[in-house]
């Protein structure tokens, strides 16, 4: 105030700016506006002209003192503060973004504060306020106090509390709240054996939602819950309610027992509500809901009770809230919980996605048969010989493209666009339909209004009528596997993992200088090896080529030649006898045409969400044509391979699958565990893009060794080598890049090669056994009296043999479990590779199964209900859209089934009791969705554990065929002797013995 008592009392200067304010007050624009109570000196209103002429009067310069005084008073920035004095003098960088371009808009803030403030009764999900009161009587005046005194309270849209001590005296109308609308849940003395305490109350914010209901109420001894269902005013797309579940669950009672019983409830909601949102609050106490639903998140993450967090709240959604703390109410123990929705719609999330399809006219494939039945394909080939020598390259590049033109001659090519709210019943007779109705509403012509209102009403009914036609035929036949999976998809509305971003254009060239990161430690040349005159040369036959056009799977993507694979299946029989020249051709050149093994590179996420580019894997798209090139040659090579080749390599063998490969590591560890003073360490090898480090010259020379001919050597190595390669991300190209090193992942013969290029990787010491599924490598080190000589030096040797086959060891990913189960068990040492130590684990996951130290199955069946329990809420959506038990049957079988039981024999044996409760709860619950009985886990597994032994028993060759031994009887097989029950209860002790009981009663 002495300031401004100063500032008024100081006549103004003669000269500066207030010069310039009286030499333009007497410009005709300024407005003089007299006031009821003014002073001496009239107040001056400028316009916008006169004010941009005194900011631009430059020739007037503020005195020192006046300077320094307008500064102390803060009108006046401080030099390193001050802007330009005119827009015009500042020089843009770049260019002004228009408003439509810009993200969020001048003047709005973001964050989901902002959102809320600006919608406080329309968010996407409700915010929701949770407390245990402690009677709710004596908190309802502070209620009422905080929602008419704190906006947050006001428009907060739910509210629960818990423990309200409500009982049948007291009536709705003594807790009823203004706007509010209550649902309660009083404990009852006949149904929890209790007077006082418990009860529950739900209020309904009557500006978010007025149609409220209380599905289910439930009072015992064990857990009070009532489910209330919502229809909001506002509701995103993906939602067709909102379900809250208020729960309290006593201090005292048993939690399993508990949440089973609330489990139950929550199903039968579920089920009647597939798409329904689930909100799950309440006082839990030491109890976990995540234990029997693990696919619900908990998201407070504070203390809410001293140190001790008691009250939960429980979503489908990850990342559908953030919690933050608010203080008690009244004398309550309990803090109170705000929940502030996080969720974005999905309409939100997604852009609008354009895309080029090819359409084919009903007539388009018996045209394109009749065009190559009359094509003369010698003059193909006439063409691009020279001197009696084809040239491979440009005979397979004109048949392709002449294959193409006649392809795009017969189709046509449209764009669409799809949006995330986008139905499937939306057609372009309906988007007709609506673009009327929206001219007539802007028209204002309210006959008009109505008439387009009824066709685009009965437009709207006849299109799902349609639409759920053409998906019930899909059902029709249970055998048409691929309409079946194609109607299931549609209904469970599912997505696969998102792709890699587009809007960077700089990503696919990133992609590929990653992906090619390793042609610079390939400093081997490519030579092809001498081919001797007797030297036969492989042929094939027409009739085998036929029959592998036929066998085309036409959903396959096509390759970089863009000649999709039903062409070639519809049309086999007028393309065998050409494709058939141009791969003998091709066999008797020793040569690959560079367009047959071109490939695109599409970057597929390995797991969400990403944070770098190994995080993608490059899938390998090369023309369908080469993929049946491709598989001929497979055939040939596997033809000339011993079955005695490198045993313990478990995959692309017949009847071989990882359950014999992590059964096979077990009973090794097992056996020996068995042993005095012994214990085990495995060794889980990780290798850094095992197919791309390939050295094809090293590669060629195993496979002379191995005995095939010397033209087929050549041709392998023409196909690994000069490969031309882009990465194709969305709409976005990289430039093409040639490898000579590695194989792709995506070819046909890629995972045969990298099994022949291991089957030398073999134990050096009968103590250590190294077992192989591609090129997942495990070495098993079977260790007695504490001496691990053995061990190290083999694990030393395996690093050596890496180095010399170019494959790079991921130390940092390699992880080893020491399974030691004496009383006087010792530190063990640990394990070092290239002066890198190995992480030592108590859990890993091997072949998809988690195997711990101590060799329980909890953390494995945990992670298999977790993923079963997922997709329980597909299988109700099919059950709500009323499919027939058998449909439902087999997409039970196919998605939940499936991964509750993989590698079902090995690890069910050992399982303990709440493990076996625990998946079989799930089990009964698909079964009560369904309506059908199923069968139980225990049957399964001895089911498949008969199927696995009856197979080894009837191929000598498998690794473990020598533990099923026929007793001199010749009708019964010879148990295995067992010490621990760990050892009695795994695969091989439990096959002999279901096989034993099997065995037919003798006549």
């Amino acid at each position: 105030m002495a300031a401004r008592s100063d500032a008024a009392a100081t006549p103004g200067p003669n000269d500066g700016a207030f010069m310039s304010f009286n030499v333009v007050r007497s410009s005709p624009n300024i407005v003089s506006v007299p006031l009821k109570h003014r002073e001496s000196t009239p107040r001056q209103i400028y316009d916008r002209q006169s004010l941009l002429e005194i900011g631009n009067a430059h020739k007037h310069q503020l005195s020192p003192a006046a300077i320094e005084k307008l500064r102390g008073l803060c009108i006046l920035l401080k030099p390193d503060l001050e802007t330009v004095a005119s827009p015009s003098d500042a020089i843009r960088t770049k260019r002004r973004r228009r408003r439509c371009e810009r993200g969020r808009k001048r003047g709005k803030r973001g964050g989901i504060r902002a959102r809320l403030r600006a919608n406080p009764t329309r968010p996407a999900l409700p915010t929701l306020m949770l407390s245990n009161v402690r009677s709710l009587e004596n908190k309802l005046d502070e209620i009422q106090l905080s929602r008419s005194t704190e906006h947050e309270a006001r428009d907060c849209c739910v509210f629960v509390f818990t423990e309200t001590w409500l009982n049948d005296k007291t009536p709705d109308s003594a807790i009823q709240l203004h706007g509010l609308t209550c649902c309660r849940a009083d404990r009852e003395l006949s149904l929890s054996g209790k007077t006082r305490g418990g009860g529950l109350c739900v209020y309904i914010n009557k500006e978010w939602c007025n149609n409220a209901a209380v599905v289910t109420k439930n009072c015992s001894s064990l857990v009070e819950f009532m489910f209330v269902k919502c229809r909001p005013f506002y509701l995103p797309r993906e939602f067709t309610a909102i379900v809250i579940v208020a729960v309290y669950i006593p201090p005292c009672t048993n939690p399993k027992d508990a949440l089973r019983e609330l489990y139950s409830a929550i199903s039968e909601q579920q089920t009647n509500n597939p798409d329904g949102f689930f909100i799950i609050a309440g006082d839990f106490n030491h109890a976990n809901l995540k234990s029997v639903l693990p696919k619900f998140y908990q998201h407070v993450n504070f203390a809410t009770r001293g140190n001790n967090t008691l009250d939960f709240v429980y979503t489908t959604n990850k990342n559908a809230y953030r919690a933050e703390p608010r203080p008690h109410l009244g004398y309550s123990d309990h803090i109170s919980v705000m929940l502030i929705p996080a969720y974005r719609p999905l309409l939100k999330l997604t852009k609008p996605v354009q895309k080029q399809i090819t359409v084919w006219p009903d007539n388009a494939t018996s045209a394109l048969q009749d065009c190559f039945q009359n094509t003369d394909w010698n003059m193909f080939k006439e063409a691009a010989t020279y001197n009696n020598q084809t040239d491979l390259q440009e005979y397979t590049e004109t048949v392709t493209a002449y294959i193409k033109k006649c392809i795009d001659d017969v189709t046509v090519t449209k764009t669409i666009t799809t949006r995330a709210n986008q139905k499937p019943w939306m057609t372009a007779e309906v988007r007709r339909l609506l673009k009327i109705r929206d001219e007539a509403f802007r028209s204002g012509d309210k006959a008009a209004l109505k008439t387009a209102r009824a066709n685009l009403s009965h437009g709207i009914k006849k299109a799902k009528h349609q639409y759920a036609q053409k998906i019930n035929n899909n059902f029709s036949d249970s055998k048409d596997t691929l309409s079946l999976w194609q109607a299931i998809q549609t209904i469970t509305d599912y997505k696969p993992l998102p792709q890699a971003s587009d809007d960077d254009t700089s990503l696919p060239d990133a992609f590929n200088h990653f992906y090619s990161r390793f042609e610079i430690q390939n400093n081997t040349p490519a030579q092809k090896l001498h081919t001797s005159p007797n030297d036969q040369v492989l042929c094939l036959s027409a009739a085998d080529v036929r029959k592998t056009l036929s066998r085309i799977n036409p959903r396959k993507a096509a390759g970089p030649d863009n000649i999709p694979g039903h062409v070639l299946r519809e049309c086999a029989a007028q393309l065998t006898d050409v494709l058939t020249d141009i791969f003998n051709t091709s066999l008797s050149q020793a040569v690959v045409p560079t367009c047959l093994k071109s490939t695109s590179i599409i970057p597929v996420p390995k797991k969400s969400p990403v944070s770098c580019l190994n995080d993608y894997r490059p899938i390998a798209l090369t023309p369908i044509m080469m993929k049946c090139f491709e598989r001929l040659v497979m055939h040939h090579i596997k033809s000339s391979l011993p079955n005695t080749l490198d045993p313990f390599q478990f995959a692309y063998r017949p009847n071989r699958s990882t359950d014999d490969a992590i059964s096979s590591t077990l009973h090794l560890a097992l056996t020996h565990l068995e042993h005095k003073d012994s214990y085990v360490r495995m060794l889980f090898i990780d290798f850094s893009s095992a197919f791309n480090t390939i050295i094809p010259q090293q590669l060629i020379h195993k496979l002379n060794l191995l005995g095939l001919n010397t033209s087929l050597c050549n041709w392998i190595l023409d196909f690994l080598t000069g490969r031309p390669q882009s990465v194709h991300v969305g709409s976005n190209t990289s430039s093409t890049t040639t490898l000579s090193t590695g194989a792709p992942q995506g070819c046909v013969l890629s995972p045969l090669l990298f099994t022949l290029l291991t089957h030398d990787c073999t134990a050096k010491f009968s103590s250590n056994h190294i077992i192989k599924f591609a090129d997942d490598t495990t070495v098993v080190g079977l260790i007695s009296n504490n001496d691990e000589t053995h061990y190290r030096e083999e694990v030393a040797q395996l690093a050596k043999w890496c180095g010399a086959n170019n494959l790079s060891l991921n130390v940092s990913k390699t992880k080893e479990v020491v399974m030691d189960f004496r009383r006087n068990s010792v530190d063990h040492r640990p394990l070092t590779i290239d002066s890198s130590a190995v992480e030592r684990v108590s859990s890993t996951k091997f072949l998809g199964v988690h195997i711990t130290e101590n060799l329980t199955w909890t953390t494995n069946v945990t992670s298999f209900n977790k993923k079963g329990q997922q997709r329980l809420h597909f299988l109700r959506r099919l059950k709500r859209a009323s499919l027939p038990p058998p449909i439902l049957t087999t997409f039970y079988r196919g998605t939940i089934e499936s991964v509750l039981t993989s590698c079902i024999t090995v690890w069910y044996g050992n399982c303990s009791a709440a493990d076996r409760k625990t998946l079989q709860r799930t089990v009964n619950t698909a079964a009560k969705i369904i309506g059908a009985p199923l069968p139980s886990i225990l049957d399964i597994f001895l089911a498949r554990c008969s199927s696995k032994a009856s197979s080894i028993v009837k191929d000598p060759s498998h690794p473990s065929h020598n533990l099923f031994q026929l007793l001199p009887s010749g009708r019964r097989y010879r148990s295995i002797k067992a010490r621990s029950v760990r050892f009695l209860n795994s695969f091989f002790p439990q096959a002999v013995r279901v096989l034993n009981s099997n065995l037919p009663a003798p006549l």
